[in-house]
């Protein structure tokens, strides 16, 4: 939604609403920055809906979409302007995009020195456009008060404000770039660290408690207890074969 900019790129009021020509209306001069003529800008993209070349030129320019007002107000608008001494230009109908140079400071009709007479109304063009007031002075339809109806912002350059405060845009503060955290640290386990089980050595078998046999002790199986008969005697050392029966037993000495 647009906001309606103040029109002239220099504010140099030089007449105030409710005071002298301006009885019973909300209509101020600008003479914007000197005695020259400068331009003026269209304050919102409107569409021309009104030319009055009998009097002082004036063109009532309407806003196409309902604009944000600073005094919160959403709504249409419509703009008259006044005393350009050549409108040419012009037509009804004529779509003119916001803040593009369209309209002058001029004389034409009940003026002394160049400047733009601007009067602000709400909502739609209504009816012819204006009325005759109480003072006797012909003003737009639905008047409302310039600081109610137009912003600032960095590119006007206050000269005179005649005493009112109009509502400043604030530009808009680049958004910080958020930079992506780094993913947290896992936090060690406090837990002491299991110590390595290793696998177990196999059992040692253990070793019999009992004694070695020796080599010259040989135990000998007793029957009846009796000593085991002598069968045969060694005369030297060497080799022998003997043939058992299934059953028998052989006992050395």
């Amino acid at each position: 939604m647009e906001k309606p900019l103040y029109p002239s790129p220099y504010m140099r009021i030089t007449q105030g609403y409710m005071v002298g020509t301006h009885r019973d209306s909300y209509a101020i001069d600008d003479a914007g920055k000197d005695s020259s003529i400068s331009s003026i800008k269209a304050p919102f993209t409107g569409v021309i809906k009104k030319i009055y070349k009998e009097d002082a030129n004036e063109v009532w320019l309407e806003s196409i979409d309902k604009v944000l007002y600073p005094d919160g107000t959403e709504d249409f608008m419509t703009i008259m302007f006044t005393h350009d001494n050549n409108v040419d230009d012009l037509f009804i109908g004529k779509v003119i995009p916001k803040g593009s140079d369209f309209y002058q400071e001029g004389t034409k009709g009940n003026a002394s020195g160049n400047h733009c007479h601007i009067e602000c109304g709400q909502g739609k063009f209504t009816g012819t456009g204006w009325h005759k007031n109480n003072a006797g002075y012909w003003s737009i339809n639905n008047g409302k008060k310039p600081e109610e109806c137009l912003w600032i912002d960095d590119s006007i350059t206050v000269l005179n404000n005649g005493g009112y405060q109009f509502k400043k845009i604030e530009l808009e503060k680049p958004k910080e770039e958020i930079k992506p955290t780094s993913p947290p640290i896992e936090e060690q386990s406090k837990e002491e660290p299991k110590e390595e089980i290793k696998p177990a050595s196999p059992p040692i078998k253990e070793q019999s408690k009992e004694e070695p046999v020796k080599d010259n002790d040989i135990t000998f199986e007793q029957t009846n207890n009796k000593m085991p008969k002598l069968i045969f005697t060694c005369s030297k050392d060497d080799i022998y074969a003997i043939k058992l029966k299934s059953g028998q037993k052989l006992y050395l000495d």
